[in-house]
């Protein structure tokens, strides 16, 4: 008996790769895998009722504290990818292993997606299953599918799916952040209406009036204005009230890692805090130099995590640098709500690479440095420029 494990979200894609893995591909039995990390209510029931119309046996696993922990990680390494936090990218490969180890369980002879040809998701589902001895299977790539196909199927076989809003767009959501794509928002000239968010108000819809106050211990965020929150209850309580001022919203063109390039729309509001906040505290603790090069880093750590490669070893050796950082990111940042942005309005650290005395302008001295030593700086700064203008005149 042939028995693969499907990535099964209840959504448009998987719903008709159900009846495709039979008919097309031969198997006797499929296992239904949805992956918990942050979805809505609403789209387990949609997967359990599909599941149910298939007569799928269906497996809910929670993934939403592992999948945090990652997050939390990408707020350590300041990490987005064009500007945008890493929800969708940090996700899937959370999903993918979860897969993994339900098909193992269940003696599974392959794995398999619903993923497009054109997309990301399918690279990042891939990067985890082939480190794996069974087969990988991708109906929707594999015969060519189009979104219309697909509608007409389900509408055929009267499977209870839908496809985003009514069939209109395509939404993925979890935790970290909720995405918006298809239909009209594939034209760049498009401008959406306000009715494809849900995390977040228009920014002028609600005078910013709201301060918070983040605690940071080792660059993980640990707690709201004092009170200790686990991780998914942090990301979830941040994404309700920064989304109430219109934060963390991105309308892009985003460069996929196969060269296209499409329109992508995303809510972030928790995870836009977050990183402006810890970004802010590095500011105050880390020296320039600690600073400059771990930019570097970061962009590197956040390629590889949009690829899905959270396991890649380049990755976990920039995790060595990053975590040496954050052993003194730890202290508090104040963060106003104003005209959709999160913006840092005070911070505070033991570890402060800071002095009041030494920075301020009603000081002469401090310590055995005075004004005065800034004189031989200043004679040697810009030196050789001046020389080089003088030489160069003279020779003319």
């Amino acid at each position: 008996m042939k028995k693969v494990a499907l990535a099964f979200s209840g959504g448009l894609d998987t719903t008709v790769c159900v009846s495709l893995l039979q008919e097309e591909y031969g198997y006797d039995e499929i296992v239904g895998v949805t992956v918990d990390v942050g979805q809505p209510d609403s789209e387990f029931v949609e997967a359990e009722e599909t599941a149910a119309a298939h007569d799928l046996d269906l497996h809910v696993v929670d993934a939403r504290s592992e999948f945090a922990a990652l997050c939390f990680d990408s707020v350590c390494a300041n990490a987005t990818y064009q500007g945008y936090p890493l929800g969708t990218a940090l996700a899937r490969p959370i999903i993918a292993s979860s897969i993994v180890d339900v098909a193992q369980a269940e003696g599974c002879d392959a794995l398999a997606h619903g993923c497009t040809g054109k997309g990301n998701d399918q690279l990042r589902f891939e990067a985890v299953w082939r480190n794996t001895n069974m087969e990988v299977i991708a109906p929707v790539r594999e015969l060519e599918l189009t979104r219309e196909w697909e509608q007409e199927y389900a509408a055929e076989q009267n499977l209870p799916v839908q496809a985003g809003n009514d069939g209109v767009w395509s939404i993925d959501t979890n935790l970290w952040s909720r995405s918006i794509e298809g239909g009209k928002l594939e034209n760049p000239e498009h401008v959406p209406n306000e009715n494809i968010y849900e995390w977040t108000a228009g920014p002028t819809d609600r005078p910013s009036t709201e301060q918070i106050t983040i605690g940071f211990e080792d660059g993980i965020p640990v707690s709201l204005n004092g009170q200790h929150h686990e991780p998914v209850e942090l990301i979830t309580q941040l994404n309700k009230q920064a989304g109430t001022h219109g934060v963390g919203r991105t309308d892009m063109m985003e460069d996929r890692m196969l060269g296209l390039k499409v329109r992508e729309n995303y809510e972030h509001p928790g995870a836009t805090t977050l990183l402006t906040a810890h970004e802010a505290l590095e500011q105050l603790v880390l020296t320039k130099d600690e600073r400059d090069f771990k930019r570097h880093v970061d962009a590197e750590w956040a390629q590889k995590a949009y690829e899905g490669l959270i396991n890649h070893p380049l990755l976990t050796a920039l995790e060595g640098f990053i975590q040496e950082t954050q052993s003194r990111v730890t202290g508090n940042v104040t963060i106003k709500f104003e005209g959709g942005r999160a913006r840092p309005v005070s911070r505070e650290s033991p570890y402060a690479a800071y002095s009041a005395d030494a920075a301020s302008f009603n000081t002469s001295s401090v310590g055995s440095i005075t004004q005065q030593d800034a004189t031989g700086i200043a004679k040697y700064h810009g030196f050789q420029g001046r020389l080089a203008t003088t030489i160069e005149s003279d020779t003319e």
